[in-house]
C-alpha cells in the first residue's frame, strides 16, 4: 500500500485491437443474428457471447505472453473467431506497438541472462454488464512462465495473476468489438504489462534527520560482493513460505487492500511475511512511524505503507540497508521508486535467490518468484532500495 499521504494512482493500460496479418486484439464477435441485418432492440448477451468474450481475452493474453517466451511466435487471434472483424489503422498500431514493446523487454531480460523457456495462460470470465450497445466483462488472468535455464535449487517457474475489464461495443448490425482493455488491480506490475507505472505528482516526504530517515538507494550492477546473512534472530525460510502460500490466495486474518487503497496490499503482504517470520508487534498510535502492528481490525502505517514501512525498519534498526539489489537474500526486503521522486511505490519479499539472482513476490498484482534482473529490465530508470532484515 502506498503511503496514506503520498497517494497516487496507476495508469490503466488500454489494449485495443491488432492488424489482420499480426496479432488482432479488437475482433468483432457475432451474436446469433445476421450481421448484415439492421438492430433496432439493444442486443442482449448470451452464454454462448460471453464465452466468446472469455476465448478472445484469453486469446490476448496469450500473446502477450508468447511475446514474452524466446523464440516463440504469437499467433494470429483472428483465426480463432469467426464472424467479421472489424479493425482500424489505431487498433492495429497500438497493438503492434504493445507486442514489439513485449518482445524488447524479452530481449532485455535474455541480456541479462534470463530467458523463458515456455509461457501458459488462463482467462476466467469472473462477471458481466451490460448497458444498451457496451457490454464490460471483468476478467482474470492467471499467467506461468518457465525459466529456460532452471537447474538445480534455481525456481523452475515464476507467475502471475492480473484482473481486467474488458470493453466491448456493438454496432448497429449487432455485432461485438473488443475496445478497450482496463488493467483493474491497483499495483499494474505484472512482468506482461505494457505501461510503465504511473504515480501522481507529490513532493518527496521531508526529512529532518530524525523523523523521516531516508534510505539509501541501492544499485543494480550484476555481480557485487556477497553479503551472506548471519543473523539468526528470524526465520527466514518461514518468511518465504508465508509468502509463497499466499501470494494469490490472500490470508483472511487481514485485511485486503488491492484495489481498495491507493498503492494496493503490497506493504500490508510484506508485513505478514516478516510477522510469520518473528516480527514483533510495537503498538501504539496508527500514525506513528515507529510502532508497527496489524491485524484484521486495525494496521499501524508503517504495516501497510511503503514509505512508513521504511522509516519504522530503519528506525528500529530491524533492517540495514544493502548497497547492491543482488545482495539481497530470502527474508529481506526490496522497495521501488518509479518516478524517482523520493517517494517510494512498492514493496517486495524475497522468497528464492539461485546463482546469485534474488527472486521476488509480491501482491498487486499477485506475483510469485519474479527475478530482480526481470524487475530491472522492465523497470531499468526506477530508483531501487534494499534492505537486510
Amino acid at each position: 500500500m502506498k503511503s496514506r499521504k503520498l497517494s497516487r494512482k496507476r495508469s490503466r493500460t488500454a489494449i485495443i485491437s491488432a492488424a489482420a496479418a499480426s496479432v488482432v486484439a479488437g475482433v468483432a464477435l457475432v451474436p446469433n443474428w445476421s450481421a448484415g441485418a439492421a438492430v433496432v432492440d439493444d442486443p442482449t448477451v448470451n452464454a454462448a457471447t460471453k464465452a466468446t468474450f472469455q476465448k478472445l481475452a484469453d486469446a490476448v493474453f496469450t500473446d502477450r505472453t508468447q511475446a514474452l517466451v524466446h523464440g516463440a511466435t504469437t499467433k494470429q487471434t483472428a483465426s480463432r473467431f469467426s464472424g467479421d472483424v472489424r479493425l482500424s489503422s489505431t487498433q492495429s498500431r497500438d497493438e503492434k506497438s504493445a507486442l514489439s514493446q513485449l518482445r524488447g523487454r524479452q530481449s532485455s531480460i535474455a541480456k541479462l541472462g534470463e530467458t523463458y523457456r515456455t509461457g501458459t495462460t488462463k482467462v476466467t470470465l469472473d462477471a458481466t454488464r451490460v448497458t444498451g450497445r457496451t457490454a464490460k466483462a471483468d476478467v482474470t488472468e492467471t499467467t506461468t512462465l518457465t525459466y529456460a535455464k532452471a537447474t538445480g535449487n534455481e525456481p523452475k517457474t515464476t507467475g502471475f495473476q492480473a484482473h481486467h475489464e474488458l470493453t466491448f461495443k456493438a454496432d448497429q448490425q449487432g455485432t461485438w468489438q473488443l475496445s478497450n482493455i482496463q488493467d483493474t488491480d491497483t499495483g499494474g506490475l505484472a512482468v506482461n504489462t505494457v505501461a510503465k507505472p504511473a504515480v501522481k505528482a507529490s513532493p518527496a516526504p521531508a526529512d529532518d534527520g530524525n523523523t523521516t530517515p531516508d534510505a539509501p538507494r541501492a544499485a543494480t550492477t550484476r555481480n557485487p560482493v556477497a553479503v551472506p546473512k548471519t543473523s539468526t534472530t528470524y526465520d527466514y525460510k518461514a518468511m518465504a513460505a508465508y509468502a509463497e502460500k499466499y501470494w494469490n490466495v490472500y490470508n483472511t486474518a487481514y485485511p485486503d487492500f488491492n484495489g481498495h487503497a491507493d498503492g494496493g496490499d503490497c506493504t500490508n503482504f510484506v508485513s505478514q511475511s516478516l510477522k510469520a517470520g518473528g516480527w514483533k508487534h510495537v503498538p501504539g498510535y496508527v500514525y506513528d512511524y515507529t510502532k508497527w502492528f496489524g491485524t484484521a481490525d486495525i494496521q499501524s502505517d508503517s504495516f501497510v505503507g511503503v514509505n512508513e514501512w521504511s522509516w519504522f525498519a530503519q528506525n528500529s534498526k530491524r533492517t540495514t540497508p544493502l548497497a547492491n539489489v543482488y545482495q539481497l537474500e530470502v527474508g529481506d526486503v526490496l522497495q521501488m521508486d518509479f518516478d524517482r521522486d523520493g517517494a517510494k511505490d512498492h514493496t517486495m519479499i524475497v522468497t528464492a535467490k539461485s546463482n546469485g539472482i534474488p527472486y521476488v513476490t509480491y501482491h498487486s498484482n499477485n506475483t510469485l518468484r519474479r527475478s530482480v534482473a526481470s524487475l530491472i529490465a522492465s523497470y531499468p530508470t526506477a530508483y531501487y532500495y534494499a534492505y537486510r532484515t
